[in-house]
């Protein structure tokens, strides 16, 4: 999930939000505005649109608060988490790599819930001591602020938990399940199965609800069901990914007959001449045996075809100031999230300040689709 809106760093954690999120922002303050009114007749309008969008801001402050708390155990558990970004259905704390132990797995899934609980209790005393009385609608904007806020933080924690992989609560079981079996795959099976059925179980709730004239609200479950079910089964698919390719490095995929072009070569003849007779994807730039960058068809995409006869291929290849280049030795599944993470199909390896090859991610799921039909697994991921 990538972030279309940078908010800024905290803890060295970038910010972000996904357009989807608007939605929810939306759908949030709408229903509190509505709420308030209800509730609270005596009430201004600017009032109402003001604690509705002051309480909308702060819940999505809360949000953060729970998936930043995932990233500062997890870094301090050695897992790089660089980037949290807020979406539709939530939020998301980005890894690098999963947990290589089930006391970081538990720790770090558990962290967020216990976040939001501890939120919720604090925000609800807050309101007590205001002269709140539970049970009984508060009567000023900032009670209501407080009550609303401790009451969804305490949901937010508690729907978290809930056993369904890759909800907090389906880590912590799968966590529980690794801790007694020491197999990673096996308990990341049983918690995806487990995510499967309450996400079936959502699907035909909500359906039933919006039969039952819940209307939009019937839907919503619906749909949160069938994000649950993707989810799951694209966690758990890669971490099968991950042990299929456990054993391989670069240099056990890499190609060492890779293609060279020169910076000089028109585009025009770089396409007639080169790309497409050979169907090649990725060719080096060199000159005088040194990189200069790297050339794909995505970089000749972004040149208006008549202007290709006065392109050379120095005035539209990537630098090698902006490529990722990974060693011989590195694990073939630590190559395949560097390319997920860049949007890049390949890599070049370097080695002792030389190019030794290249990788390339269709190479890599070739690899990982024989070995995936050898082991009796379908469903992966096929080579583009």
């Amino acid at each position: 999930m990538k972030s279309q809106i940078k908010l800024g760093t905290i803890f060295g954690v970038e910010l972000g939000l996904h357009y989807s999120w608007i939605v929810i922002a939306l759908l949030i303050t709408f229903s509190l505005a509505a709420q308030f009114h209800a509730v609270n007749h005596d009430w201004s309008e600017t009032v109402v649109w003001a604690t509705a969008i002051l309480t909308g801001l702060l819940f999505f402050a809360c949000l953060f608060a729970h998936e930043l708390s995932h990233a500062l155990v997890a870094r301090a558990r050695g897992l790089p988490i660089h980037k949290i970004t807020l979406f539709l259905l939530g939020g998301v704390a980005q890894m690098e790599k999963e947990a290589a132990d089930p006391k970081t797995e538990f720790w770090m899934a558990i962290a967020g819930p216990i976040t939001s609980a501890a939120l919720g209790i604090i925000l609800l005393e807050f309101a007590r001591l205001s002269g709140w009385v539970m049970g009984s609608h508060p009567l000023t904007p900032g009670i209501a602020l407080l009550v609303w806020l401790g009451y969804i933080n305490l949901l937010l924690a508690a729907f978290n938990m809930i056993p369904g992989f890759p909800l907090d609560g389906g880590r912590v079981l799968r966590a529980i399940v690794w801790w007694i079996t020491g197999n990673v795959e096996r308990s990341t099976r049983v918690a995806a199965r487990v995510g499967q059925v309450i996400a079936a179980l959502f699907i035909a709730y909500g359906i039933f609800r919006f039969f039952e004239g819940a209307g939009l609200g019937g839907l919503w479950l619906a749909f949160i069901g069938w994000f649950l079910l993707q989810a799951s089964s694209a966690t758990y698919l890669q971490v099968r990914t991950g042990t299929l390719l456990r054993d391989l490095r670069i240099k056990d995929l890499m190609s060492t007959n890779f293609e060279v072009v020169s910076p000089n070569m028109s585009l025009q003849e770089f396409v007639n001449q080169r790309l497409m007779p050979t169907g090649k994807r990725c060719f080096l730039v060199m000159e005088n045996r040194q990189m200069l960058g790297m050339i794909t068809p995505n970089e000749v995409r972004g040149v208006d075809p008549k202007l290709w006869q006065f392109k050379q291929i120095g005035d539209v290849m990537r630098p090698v100031s902006q490529i990722h280049f990974v060693a011989p030795e590195m694990p073939a599944m630590e190559a395949l999230e560097i390319m997920s993470r860049e949007d890049v199909h390949q890599l070049p390896v370097m080695a002792n300040g030389h190019v030794e090859g290249v990788v390339t991610r269709a190479h890599v799921l070739e690899v990982l689709k024989a070995r995936s039909e050898l082991s009796g697994i379908s469903n992966l991921p096929r080579a583009a």
